[in-house]
């Protein structure tokens, strides 16, 4: 007679789908509160750009059934569900220089970017 035994598999935990720093949240609260109020941003991908995808956020008054749900620092951020295997892991910042300003994605799934830094590829 023989016996087997199965050890269950150990699964490793996901990163998060995406996370927003400290001055990333700063800015969406600034936003939330002024013109945005009552609406919450969405980010997906899309193609576009010499390297085939972009970055795009719009904002929206309620989620849609095709919408994932992050919640970091106390904000409500969406992500259009097309587009969170690229996202799994990104960081979403907000950066001020001398000329601009805006949110900038780390987004650790990047193979390459274009010269101008408007689109990427995975």
């Amino acid at each position: 007679m023989t016996i087997t035994s199965t050890v269950p598999r150990k699964t490793r935990s996901l990163p998060p789908l995406m996370t927003l720093t400290e001055a990333a949240a700063g800015r969406l609260r600034e936003l939330y509160a002024k013109g945005e109020q009552g609406k919450l941003l969405r980010i997906g991908v899309k193609t576009k750009g010499c390297s085939g995808m972009s970055y795009d956020m719009s904002w929206t008054v309620e989620p849609v059934s095709s919408d994932e749900v992050v919640t970091d620092k106390g904000l409500t951020v969406l992500v259009d569900r097309k587009a969170s295997l690229f996202l799994i892991g990104t960081v979403m910042d907000y950066e001020k220089k001398n000329l601009t300003a805006g949110f900038t994605f780390v987004n650790p799934n990047e193979k390459g970017r274009c010269g101008c830094g408007e689109s990427f590829h995975i």
